[in-house]
């Protein structure tokens, strides 16, 4: 379909073609090869905001302000200006009024987020697109000496307060927040938070806790439950009614593991790692018929490494899909370290309905890489409901992506530290990838070192980066330039740039950064003109 790159024949072409089932919407994508930025405006006048990111759905642009304590919500709006004269559409030039933020956005609220001892947390934000709720987070400031506290972990900082806060996106509205005391979240690229559908879950590094929250239509958020000390709703009031008769605590016979408890006075392990150890314990069991080979085998593999296993926690945690989670469990210093791949780390896949352990992996586990090189969409574990969420390139969807891939994997010097690094990724981090349709890799071709779907920064370039076409690579669509040269015309340094693509639109930001922690020197609009 579509032989041609005329926009007028393309569309004469759908309405007389039909496209395959199930293929509708990839060739509507492709029109996309002929609608791209093909101009930029550089060093744009815009007010003095942290910058964060579309809305999936490309409805709202959100901001943050310098001193992180007022949340600054946009509407996207087209460019519209008029022009006098007879070669308007070639005159490379524009009014000095469009060349303003403004003519690209509407600001539609300022609302106050943070409190007077709190921080707005600028790389937390997630969005429920069927309701157009965001979910927001503040926090006060880190303690990273703090005392133990009853079921707290030693080497975990904290947090005074802790604050989620749910907004109504349409009009700035207030419907609920969740508060954590004295509690460590990892909100950084929203990886202590993982939304599937109505349902958020927070990992609770120094309880270790998984507090699954459900978004009710009403704008409330709900408990739904805890897991970490507990598996069940019901297994605090079991244990406290078995230790009432047996008279008192301190008759329970001491494993010699109560550094490990929510309750430092408690022998017992936590409700999830017992769940693990005895998942562990089976496997390894039925590993072996003969009962001798049996024991030994338990002796080598499972008592050995039994102190290790009581000694992990929980890391991260992601949905599968609304009954099952994947938890990685490593060691504080895992949590702490920036360098994971290098470090042995676990997952495993808990079932939270029958709360049991259903599969449990090493992070060099030839079987969990394949799953995930073969249906890494399913670690995704995007809504349905979402209109552009479902449509990001991945190895698992596209052929382009899965040679890059194995094109990698071949150039690895060792096979290990290659499937060790790719599922240092694992759990993905929700919502941390732009739909647009720039980024897929079936309609464009473009250098990921210098650009990709993820959202971060990186170190910039002065070479324009180019989007070649797929159908025909030796043809150039567009490319995207974060200076009118390529040195800079005023003679700033730019180390740093990072890109915001609206979901839809063919409209991109490019910031330029002197470091990482400075404010961007330069903002630039790229759109088609």
């Amino acid at each position: 379909m579509f032989k041609t790159n005329n926009v007028a024949s393309r569309i004469f072409e759908r309405q007389i073609r039909t496209p395959a089932p199930g293929t509708s919407v990839h060739s509507a994508r492709r029109f996309y090869e002929n609608l791209v930025p093909s101009f930029t405006i550089y060093d744009v006048e815009c007010p003095d905001h942290s910058f964060f990111k579309f809305t999936d759905d490309g409805q709202y642009f959100v901001c943050f302000s310098r001193n992180r304590q007022d949340l600054i919500v946009y509407r996207p709006t087209w460019l519209s200006f008029s022009c006098k004269g007879e070669d308007c559409d070639n005159n490379q030039e524009l009014p000095p009024q469009a060349k303003r933020f403004e003519s690209f956005f509407t600001q539609l609220y300022v609302k106050p987020l943070a409190s007077c001892n709190e921080l707005i947390c600028k790389d937390f934000f997630l969005y429920m697109e069927s309701n157009q709720y965001g979910i927001f987070a503040t926090s006060t400031a880190q303690i990273q000496d703090a005392r133990g506290t009853d079921g707290a972990i030693l080497g975990v900082p904290s947090f005074e307060k802790i604050t989620i806060h749910l907004f109504r996106l349409e009009d700035g509205f207030k419907l609920d927040e969740k508060v954590f005391h004295n509690d460590c979240v990892n909100l950084t690229h929203n990886m202590g938070a993982f939304l599937y559908d109505d349902l958020l879950a927070v990992v609770s590094l120094r309880y270790q806790t998984i507090h699954i929250l459900q978004i009710r239509d009403s704008g409330n958020l709900v408990d739904v439950r805890a897991i970490g000390a507990y598996c069940r709703e019901d297994d605090e009031l079991f244990l406290n009614s078995s230790s009432q008769l047996a008279g008192n605590r301190g008759d329970l016979v001491d494993n010699g593991t109560n550094h490990d408890q929510p309750n430092s006075n408690n022998s017992f392990l936590s409700g999830i790692k017992q769940r693990l150890l005895s998942f562990i314990f089976r496997e390894i069991w039925s590993e072996e018929t003969d009962q001798t080979q049996r024991v030994q085998c338990l002796k080598k593999k499972f008592y050995f490494h039994f102190q290790d296993y009581v000694d992990l926690v929980i890391l991260k945690v992601q949905f599968l899909d609304r009954h099952h989670l994947l938890i990685k469990f490593g060691s504080v210093d895992v949590g702490a370290s920036r360098n994971t791949d290098q470090l042995p780390a676990f997952f495993a896949v808990y079932n939270m309905e029958t709360t049991e352990i259903v599969a449990f992996y090493q992070n060099a586990a030839d079987e969990l890489y394949l799953l995930f090189e073969r249906f890494c969409d399913h670690f995704h574990a995007t809504s349905i409901n979402s209109m552009y969420m479902n449509f990001i390139s991945s190895h698992s969807n596209n052929i382009y992506a899965l040679e890059q891939l194995k094109s990698m994997k071949n150039k690895a010097t060792s096979v290990s530290q290659f499937v060790k690094k790719m599922l240092s990724s694992l759990p993905l981090n929700c919502q941390s990838m732009s739909p647009s349709p720039y980024f897929d890799q079936s309609l464009f071709r473009f250098d990921e070192k210098l650009i990709s779907a993820t959202d971060r920064p990186r170190q910039s370039t002065d070479h324009p980066i180019r989007f070649i076409s797929r159908r025909q690579p030796n043809i150039l669509k567009f490319k995207i330039k974060t200076g009118p040269e390529f040195g800079g015309a005023d003679g700033r340094s730019k180390k740093y740039s990072h890109f915001l693509f609206h979901p839809a639109w063919p409209l991109a930001l490019s910031f330029i950064q002197p470091s990482l922690f400075l404010p961007p020197s330069a903002v630039n609009i790229h759109f088609r003109r």
